[in-house]
């Protein structure tokens, strides 16, 4: 289930196993991104792309917006 969460939240689930996400265009993605994230564009997603993730792990996504 989705759930909003906080920096600290983010750094202990990673360091326990996480998968961490970036929903960012490829090229915002290429320009910056968090360390050890992998990149799904979010208009990309779908059942084949999701099915690359393990579904044992927690998954944290992440998508920054400017506007």
């Amino acid at each position: 289930m989705p759930t909003n969460i906080g920096r600290e939240d983010v750094r202990r689930l990673v360091a326990t196993g996480a998968a961490l996400v970036e929903v960012l265009p490829k090229d915002a993605f290429d320009e910056q991104h968090l360390p050890g994230a992998i990149n799904l564009p979010l208009r990309k997603i779908d059942r084949s792309v999701t099915a690359t993730l393990d579904p044992g792990r927690p998954v944290v996504v992440y998508c920054w917006d400017s506007a």
